[in-house]
């Protein structure tokens, strides 16, 4: 992401959320570095439907707010959020629904058709989208879009749903999950994006990502560490670019070609 200050990139601590970003939210982190996407929010922002379907999005959502503080309305709706709707025909154990109850810190936004709600507990993130006919204290039912891709779908919202189990949120306020190898790429990727954003040559951002010495012992014409860097610069490239639109969708933020 362009900034003023040529080494805004340089620190990896700054880095160290995105390990714990799901799909959605590392669309975002790609999208919001695009420059004709910052060039669309600074002239179109008070127009923000007209401008935001090309990106995917309902409404324009500030770049310069982070994956933590966004909360961008993607359209469609990423295969991760959870559709809640009235149970017609509750039995007598069904819970009744209580949007404050729910576990995490909360975000609540009205598209124009319905109430979305992100919550968010301890790296874990559940988005849902609530059916204007729902109200509180009201039986209340899951929905999954129906396709060819149902299973995928039902795997994406299942860890999420986990959340709302008592047991389950409070076993996730005490444990966390071990950053995998393509949460260390994205965030490798995304710190080497900004650099070459900021004007950074490619020896430049691998001396930043592998250190220096590393650098002036592998560095040469054809090495193994200045493909791998070319490699990140470009997936970063490809995914400012549009291909942040494949994290949407299910399965696709485990990927890490």
């Amino acid at each position: 992401m362009a900034d003023s200050s040529a080494v805004h990139w340089h620190p990896s601590a700054a880095y160290l959320y995105v390990l714990h970003l799901d799909g959605p939210a590392l669309a975002w982190e790609y999208l919001r570095r695009n420059p004709e996407y910052r060039h669309a929010w600074k002239h179109h922002r008070h127009r923000p439907q007209h401008a935001a379907l090309r990106w995917g999005l309902r409404l324009l959502e500030d770049p310069m707010r982070d994956a933590r503080d966004a909360h961008p309305d993607w359209f469609p709706d990423p295969s991760s959020v959870v559709q809640v709707y009235p149970d017609a025909d509750p039995t007598e154990d069904a819970l009744p629904f209580h949007l404050w109850h729910f576990p995490g810190r909360k975000h609540l936004t009205h598209d124009g058709k319905r109430l979305v709600l992100t919550t968010r507990l301890v790296g874990r993130m559940l988005r849902m989208a609530i059916s204007p006919a729902l109200a509180d204290g009201m039986a209340y039912a899951y929905a999954v879009r129906a396709g060819c891709q149902l299973r995928e779908r039902w795997r994406a919202i299942e860890p999420e749903l986990s959340m709302l189990d008592t047991d389950s949120a409070h076993h996730s306020a005490t444990t966390s999950d071990r950053p995998g190898r393509t949460s260390m790429l994205h965030m490798h990727t995304l710190q080497a994006l900004d650099g070459t954003l900021a004007g950074a040559s490619q020896r430049g951002v691998a001396e930043v990502l592998f250190g220096i010495t590393t650098v002036a012992e592998r560095w040469y014409e054809d090495s193994d560490l200045r493909a791998q860097v070319r490699r990140i610069i470009r997936r970063g490239q490809t995914l400012m670019g549009g291909e942040y639109r494949r994290l949407l969708q299910p399965g696709s933020a485990a990927q890490g070609r």
